[in-house]
């Protein structure tokens, strides 16, 4: 018997709609996929004129009105709940900004269902539209907590088709079982924005299941890496709550030393870019008490779900930071540097 599907597509915000929606839902239309599919679309800060554009452009779906912003994290929640209340088997979340390639949804479900350890599987993200191009084949954690795309610029055709372990999978274009979600938890929603999805992902392997991407399923994103960047003060912030919440204690003590050093140079790099307030803005949130005793809590759950240790985890990890438009010569020096302390951590790693 088919499975069900609940296909999410990233809250709505401001002309997000407008802009995307009709591209993303005329790709959704041509899936073919023969089982039950339902489509969500959650509203942040929603108005009249917005829910009543989405319901003319998106009959089909269930709206879910959100009175305020509530950022990516919690806007997904809003819909996976209702998902969840309503039984469907399968989570997939797609990103406004995209065009899903033909047979993507089928594709997606079968490589689920080809594991039982599977929890998480992302599709292949090309760039829109450069059509050949890279955008992700799955994300890397970086051992300070940055992540990044792998494969990002590539041609596609330089790379094999399979499936393949990665660290963690964009919600741009993702899967997720929901018996996976009812054990793991959703998205943290203290994340807000970036970052959210390597937290559950993180979560996943610790909890016995696998994130792979699947060699046949192709999403377009329209993706603006400078539109990213910007958030300076959620992904330097993000970044740090999700090692401090899903390492082992014992990890986080040998990390220490590059944490200091990196947090220094940030520091620097910060005076240099303009984002100075965002980082000290930063160090302001982990002073604050609530920040540790949201924390304490978290790191517990995430913790709790502990069946596989971390020099399981961690051997997807990477010493080098990369960000695909920064290409400086002292991040070139950096990575050296980080990349050899962090082999010698990985290899005293045994918990």
């Amino acid at each position: 018997m088919s499975k069900k599907v609940a296909i999410i597509i990233s809250p709505n915000w401001q002309d997000y709609a407008k802009k995307y929606l009709a591209d993303c839902l005329e790709s959704l239309r041509r899936q073919g996929y023969q089982g039950g599919i339902k489509v969500f679309i959650p509203d942040n800060e929603s108005s009249e004129e917005s829910f009543w554009l989405l319901k003319k452009m998106a009959p089909e779906a269930e709206i879910i009105r959100i009175k305020e912003n509530s950022g990516f994290a919690r806007g997904n929640n809003e819909a996976i709940k209702l998902a969840l209340k309503q039984g469907f088997d399968y989570i997939i979340l797609f990103n406004m900004d995209t065009i899903i390639k033909e047979n993507c949804v089928n594709e997606l479900v079968k490589v689920a269902e080809s594991d039982k350890k599977i929890g998480a599987v992302q599709a292949w993200l090309m760039l829109w539209p450069d059509k050949e191009k890279i955008n992700s084949l799955g994300n890397v954690t970086h051992f300070l907590g940055f992540g990044y795309c792998l494969g990002y610029g590539q041609r596609m055709s330089d790379v094999r088709f399979r499936i393949s372990d990665i660290c963690y999978p964009s919600g741009a274009a993702v899967l997720f079982k929901a018996e996976v979600l009812k054990k793991v938890g959703l998205f943290d929603e203290e994340f807000w924005m970036y970052n959210e999805d390597q937290d559950l992902g993180w979560r996943i392997w610790l909890a016995g299941w696998r994130c792979v991407l699947a060699p046949e399923a192709v999403v377009y994103h329209k993706y603006e890496f400078a539109k990213s960047i910007k958030q300076y003060y959620f992904m330097d912030r993000n970044r740090m709550l999700s090692i401090v919440k899903n390492y082992h204690w014992l990890t986080l003590v040998l990390i220490t030393p590059a944490c200091l050093v990196m947090e220094f140079g940030l520091l620097l790099f910060s005076t240099k870019t303009g984002w100075f307030k965002e980082k000290i803005k930063v160090w302001l949130y982990f002073l604050n008490p609530q920040t540790w005793k949201y924390l304490i809590k978290a790191r517990r759950e995430a913790q709790s779900l502990r069946q596989v240790k971390d020099r399981d985890i961690v051997k997807m990890f990477s010493g080098k930071v990369w960000y695909q438009e920064i290409g400086d010569g002292r991040l070139k020096v950096a990575n050296i540097v980080f990349d050899i302390y962090w082999q010698m951590v990985r290899f005293l790693i045994r918990w």
